[in-house]
């Protein structure tokens, strides 16, 4: 992953966009990771990466409510 400087991304932000196309950019300021910066291809396949894994989620709860017993029984 790159690594910029606060102070250079504001500076070159044009090349932050460009290097943010290919891979994520951390920005650093004061010595401290504050941001990532990711294209927006990646944002929106980790957004609907994290929703499918929230829809899991939610389906194995109803899941464990909805046959919570039979669960039970199966497994003795």
């Amino acid at each position: 992953m790159k690594v910029m400087q606060a102070s250079e991304a504001k500076n070159r932000f044009g090349e932050l966009l460009e290097s943010s196309a290919s891979e994520p950019v951390m920005i650093r300021k004061n010595g401290r990771d504050v941001a990532v910066v990711v294209s927006k291809a990646e944002y929106d396949r980790r957004v609907a990466q994290v929703s499918k894994q929230e829809l899991v989620r939610r389906y194995h709860e109803e899941s464990i409510e909805e046959f919570g017993g039979l669960y039970e029984e199966l497994a003795k």
